[in-house]
């Protein structure tokens, strides 16, 4: 079992990066959240290994509590990684963990992927899961915490999450609204 991959980004697009390990170059799936807040060169990726018949595939997160939100999501019947990868894209642990308190369907059924059915699943399965626990273990830095609001205020400007991932990470800022003044400038010429 890999659970974590230490080593050089040679490759990044935002559904996936490829990590030079000493010789050895791993594929290994990633958010739109782990993505736009990826550093250049050296990286350390706690990772999710899932071995199926045909493939293992490696899934792999910035931060430990977004790793365990997508093992806690993969064991609910209906929701495969795919899924699962779509809900950590579109909302940090914490975000995620008040939907589910506040019981908010709508908010679920946002996530691509997931119809009303699916994200009834999702509330009752996690009812009484504690998210505070992905929340306290996230090690979630100002700088991702301010990657994270830019990509939500940039989103509810009507830019594509792809679009907004790959322009935050190459802005240097570390505040909020200047990641988004630097975001825009940027989306503006694309």
């Amino acid at each position: 079992m890999i659970v974590a991959v230490k080593g050089t980004v040679v490759y990044k697009e935002p559904s996936f990066v490829h990590i030079d390990v000493n010789g050895i170059v791993y594929e290994v799936f990633i958010s739109l959240q782990t993505y736009s807040a990826l550093p250049q060169g050296d990286v350390k990726l706690f990772t999710s290994h899932i071995i199926r018949e045909d493939a293992q595939l490696l899934y792999g997160f910035l931060e430990m509590g977004e790793k365990k939100l997508f093992e806690r999501l993969i064991k609910i019947n209906g929701v495969g990684p795919k899924v699962a990868m779509a809900i950590c894209s579109t909302y940090t642990p914490s975000q995620f963990g008040v939907l589910i308190s506040n019981s908010d369907v709508k908010a679920v059924q946002k996530v691509p992927g997931i119809g009303p059915k699916s994200a009834g699943r999702i509330l009752v399965e996690l009812n009484g899961f504690d998210m505070d626990i992905l929340a306290a273990d996230s090690s979630s830095s100002t700088a991702s915490i301010a990657y994270a609001q830019a990509s939500e205020a940039l989103e509810a400007l009507g830019f594509k999450k792809d679009k907004i991932a790959k322009v935050l990470s190459s802005c240097e800022a570390q505040d909020t609204p200047t990641l988004v003044k630097q975001a825009l400038k940027q989306l503006q010429t694309l």
